[in-house]
């Protein structure tokens, strides 16, 4: 089939077929786009440079539970059979490590060499990316576009990205994007969205475009109009994902409850657990704390300034002069979850959780968000 070489509508539902997800990335990568996407490495599933499709997971799923994380085998060729992993997109917008400048010593003293971060060399195009995590680029890009003070590193990568979304038709164990008004199915913040459809005898995806560029990427390859069979079969695969939620929190009045109980004896129990070790920030889509870091080498001569992934959890994050502000383990989740369902909302107008599950799958001893939150809430009760 010829590309068709319409225009389709924004939000207008088409079909590829399987065939077609190569086409979009030869296509991406033609525009100049390094490809980003999810493969396998180390049993897990990780965001990392792909180059075509036999690179993503096919025939992959993903099993999650409190403290624990395996892969398993699908019995269909899916390409997108799973959730999320331990990693997510902000890594590659707000990179774990990034150096800010240099500085060398000549006979006038230090010259700065290189005043601005180093951007990539590459337009980079996103392949795969979950609802919940739409959301979370949505929060950051509050956190480092909006407001007096823009970073230009990662405003640099932002501007030229192209989002290639994909509907979750399934549910991991830890995920409550429902509760969260997250997901799982995109409704925003994408150039195109997938929903793959797996059958026995067919194997395509039912797309969207959610910009003009999209759009015309989209025109320039193979499609029809989906028919009512295929958008009931895709409004199914979103409805069967949120029949499977793994958890549940609820959020009304969520804020009001944990500043009336910043007291309450649970920040004691969970602190018994907590090994303050930081997991769940560096998993967390949205969390943002850094540190800079001043290195030199042994000659004195050269000497540099670097960005670090950094956690409320950590004990230098909160040492001021004087002392440590939070010192104890129970006074650190309290800060963490607090700011994170609460506090956030007023610094930034909405919640810092997009109920990806990440926190509560990737802590080694299990401890789980959702509930902590119910723990609170029914302790509140006569």
């Amino acid at each position: 089939m010829p590309a068709s070489g319409v225009l389709p509508k924004l939000g207008e539902q088409v079909i590829i077929a399987r065939e077609g997800l190569q086409q979009l990335l030869e296509l991406l990568k033609k525009q100049g786009h390094q490809l980003i996407g999810p493969t396998v490495r180390d049993g897990a599933i990780v965001y990392e440079t792909i180059t075509s499709e036999t690179d993503l997971p096919v025939g992959v799923s993903d099993i999650q539970n409190a403290g624990s994380y395996q892969l398993g085998k699908r019995p269909d060729r899916a390409y997108f059979g799973f959730t999320v992993g331990p990693q997510s997109w902000k890594k590659f917008l707000f990179p774990p490590a990034l150096k800010l400048f240099s500085a060398n010593r000549n006979e006038e003293g230090f010259e700065v060499s290189n005043p601005r971060p180093e951007t990539p060399n590459q337009k980079l195009a996103f392949i795969g990316v979950r609802s919940c995590e739409l959301h979370a680029l949505a929060i950051q890009d509050k956190i480092f576009l909006q407001g007096q003070y823009v970073d230009s590193y990662y405003k640099s990568v932002r501007d030229s990205l192209f989002i290639v979304a994909v509907n979750c038709g399934h549910a991991g164990g830890t995920c409550f994007c429902a509760s969260m008004k997250t997901g799982p199915k995109a409704t925003s913040g994408f150039d195109l969205s997938l929903t793959e459809i797996t059958g026995v005898q067919s194997h395509y995806f039912v797309v969207e475009a959610g910009s003009e560029a999209g759009a015309r990427i989209l025109s320039q390859m193979p499609f029809k109009p989906a028919v009512p069979k295929e958008k009931k079969a895709a409004k199914q695969a979103t409805q069967r994902a949120l029949d499977e939620m793994g958890r549940v929190m609820e959020t009304e009045g969520i804020k009001e409850l944990l500043y009336r109980n910043y007291e309450s004896p649970r920040w004691e129990k969970v602190a018994e657990r907590c090994l303050s070790c930081a997991n769940c920030t560096m998993v967390c889509p949205t969390c943002f704390c850094s540190t800079v870091e001043d290195v030199t080498d042994l000659t004195g001569d050269h000497a540099e300034r670097w960005r670090k992934w950094d956690s409320c959890f950590t004990m230098d994050f909160s040492h001021i002069h004087g002392g440590n502000v939070r010192s104890s383990v129970k006074s650190r989740y309290r800060q963490w979850m607090t700011h994170k369902l609460a506090t956030w909302v007023d610094q930034f107008g909405a919640s810092g959780c997009v109920g990806c599950g990440r926190c509560i799958t990737w802590c080694p001893v299990g401890i789980d968000i959702t509930e902590e939150v119910k723990a609170i809430r029914q302790g509140e009760k006569p």
